[in-house]
């Protein structure tokens, strides 16, 4: 009897050892056109094991380098992709860059600093008292969306002085939204829950049998005694 733990390791075990075996089988073969055959044949095969990688895009390309890599790069056929190598698999990805400049108030995020940054290039006139105001707000509804508490006007006022260092004027006797205006658009902006589509069936179910049980009850009633 032969077990797993003394058979080769499996280079990719969702696969499974058959596939493995006659990848093994066909680095054996020495005529190179019976041996093409033999690689599409199991490369047909590999995609009838995983068809979700049919979802992907050039999943032929990625079925041909796990041929290669399972015959650990031994295997000799004229593939249709560039041949990968063992370097290909073992180097190791470059370092994502990550922002490493500070948020001074993280409830508002980083794109709404970037948006003031653009506000003070525009030029004095109707459209950057607009944007000011709508930046205001948007301030305000982040409070709010990331605070239980109600905010007031004088707060939202100082924090956009501090965030646009006074280089951004707004007119401080101007209202702005309604803290309570807000919650209520960020509620009606919820998904609201679906109901699944069952759910009309049991409920008549449940009806049915709970007068089917009524009746039941009724005549047990009305029956006479012994």
């Amino acid at each position: 009897m032969e077990y797993n733990t003394q058979l080769p390791h499996l280079q990719i075990p969702e696969y499974g050892r058959n596939i493995q075996v006659m990848i093994e089988h066909c680095i054996t073969i020495e005529d190179r056109d019976e041996r093409n055959k033999c690689a599409k044949a199991i490369i047909q095969i590999m995609g009838q094991l995983n068809p979700h990688l049919r979802d992907i895009a050039d999943y032929t390309h990625k079925l041909w380098d796990h041929l290669f890599l399972i015959s650990k790069f031994k295997l000799d056929v004229d593939s249709p992709y560039p041949r990968p190598t063992p370097e290909t698999f073992t180097t190791k990805p470059k370092n994502v860059p990550y922002p490493a400049t500070k948020i001074r108030y993280k409830h508002y995020g980083k794109t709404i600093e970037r948006i003031i940054d653009v506000a003070k290039t525009y030029d004095e006139g109707p459209e950057k008292k607009e944007l000011t105001r709508l930046i205001a707000n948007h301030l305000k509804k982040s409070y709010v969306n990331w605070n239980k508490d109600s905010v007031t006007d004088d707060v939202i006022f100082k924090q956009f002085k501090e965030m646009t260092n006074n280089e951004l004027v707004i007119d401080e006797a101007m209202a702005l939204t309604h803290a309570n205006e807000l919650k209520n658009k960020n509620h009606n902006n919820q998904t609201p829950i679906s109901v699944s589509p069952g759910g009309g069936k049991n409920k008549n179910r449940f009806n049915k049998n709970k007068s089917k049980f009524n009746k039941n009850r009724t005549n047990n009633n009305n029956r006479p005694a012994n």
